[in-house]
């Protein structure tokens, strides 16, 4: 199986694993978004709690170029974890979220 394949099913798995987990709170729907087409996946809650609306990005990756994105990530374990422990090399993660300046400073890719 090629990297792409292989990367688009580990982010797949992530995805539908954490839209199982229904929040303790409110009337909030869990929504995994899987689009192979342009690489994005993403999980996103949406609802009502005590507070108000809530329309929140949990996490969103993407595949650009054969290496993985964490544009954002709101879990409390961190994605970047779960993509390491299913086999994805560290020089295929870009933390996305930090400015490109600074990624040099991490154990991941810079681009």
């Amino acid at each position: 199986m090629d990297k792409l394949t292989t990367y688009r099913e580990i982010i797949g798995s992530i995805v539908a694993k954490h839209g199982q987990y229904k929040p303790s709170h409110g009337k909030i729907e869990s929504l995994s978004i899987c689009d192979q087409t342009s690489d994005n996946y993403l999980l996103i809650d949406t609802g009502w709690d005590k507070t108000g609306r809530v329309h929140a990005v949990v996490f969103h990756l993407r595949i650009i170029d054969q290496k993985i994105y964490i544009e954002w990530d709101g879990t409390e374990g961190g994605i970047t974890s779960e993509l390491l422990e299913s086999g994805v090399a560290k020089d295929d993660i870009i933390l996305g979220f930090i400015r490109p300046e600074y990624r040099q400073f991490t154990d991941f890719s810079v681009a």
